[in-house]
């Protein structure tokens, strides 16, 4: 059988952070704002594939208020929530997703995210869309005060 999830994450950029997108460090003037290091794209794409297993969301597995997960680099987020699909006896057959920023240009960095993100759940590279937009100044993307993540994903059941 296979299943479909949909995941989507919005965080605030403020000053004094570093800018994480898809496991990828992103020379910024500013960061994302959050209890870990606040990558929207990994944390759309776990999202997702929980949701494709109907096992809950980010919040109910890595709580913003447990304090292991303080600063956590969330490839870590990710590499568990692959685990726990593999031990629940999922295989994922794609992610694609889209980052919304206005700033900074990504289109640079994208290969390295893609090729990051297949690492951390051991799949082909060729199984990871990661795609970049603007919303041309318009709402709170477009104005530079956040970036959002959407993501889908696909997985399969073999039991």
């Amino acid at each position: 059988m296979t299943r479909f999830g949909i995941g989507y994450d919005v965080h605030k950029l403020v000053p004094e952070r570093k800018l994480i997108l898809g496991n990828v460090e992103i020379p910024h003037t500013l960061g994302l704002s959050g209890h870990s290091d606040a990558d929207v794209l990994i944390h759309a794409i776990i999202d997702a594939l929980l949701g494709a297993a109907a096992l809950g969301d980010i919040g109910g597995h890595f709580p913003d208020n447990d304090d292991r997960y303080k600063n956590i680099d969330s490839g870590e987020l990710l590499k568990k929530t692959g685990e726990l699909l593999k031990n629940s006896g999922y295989k994922i057959c794609n992610i694609d997703s889209i980052i919304v920023a206005q700033k900074p240009k990504l289109a640079p960095h994208i290969p390295e995210m893609r090729k990051r993100i297949a690492e951390i759940l051991q799949l082909d590279v060729n199984f990871v869309s990661v795609k970049a937009t603007t919303e041309e100044g318009l709402g709170f993307t477009g104005t530079e005060q956040g970036i959002s993540a959407h993501a889908v994903a696909g997985i399969t059941n073999d039991r």
